[in-house]
């Protein structure tokens, strides 16, 4: 895939469009891509997270170990996180098709956001709306329970 065609997947998510065209040209310029076959691990639950993924094609099985999986596809983000923390894996994901990601590295991505503070901005704000429906959603789901 060309550099354009990298930029166009990064822009379809919707996280990662947040930042914008230039800061999503350097990603994609300082991105890797990685293929796997039907059974490769993308990683394990409890690996040290120092990335995130965009499947390109393909599809991986994200699962938590606890008995909650999904199934991401072409233009899906698999470990949002990892971008902007160190962390432990909360799952694992392997490749249940020939598959490619774009695995973009949190130093990298540290040092588009340093290099955009505007992108960085809406980016916390998407995170900070995000928490703030999560709490909302616990909120109300325990309401529920107690009555």
């Amino acid at each position: 895939m060309s550099i354009d065609d990298d930029v166009a997947l990064l822009e379809r998510v919707p996280t990662l469009r947040l930042l914008g065209d230039a800061s999503l040209r350097m990603l994609a310029i300082g991105s890797e891509q990685r293929d796997f076959v039907r059974g490769d691990v993308l990683f394990n639950l409890g690996d040290d997270a120092d990335a995130g993924f965009v499947v390109q094609r393909g599809a991986f099985r994200v699962d938590d170990g606890a008995g909650a999986e999904m199934i991401a596809g072409p233009g899906a983000l698999i470990g949002e996180l990892a971008l902007v923390v160190p962390m432990k894996r909360p799952s694992g994901a392997i490749a249940i098709e020939h598959s490619s990601v774009i695995r973009i590295a949190r130093s990298l991505f540290q040092r588009v956001l340093e290099s955009d503070p505007a992108a960085a901005v809406r980016l916390r704000d998407e995170f900070a709306i995000r928490s703030s429906q999560i709490a909302s959603d616990i909120l109300m789901a325990g309401g529920k329970l107690t009555n």
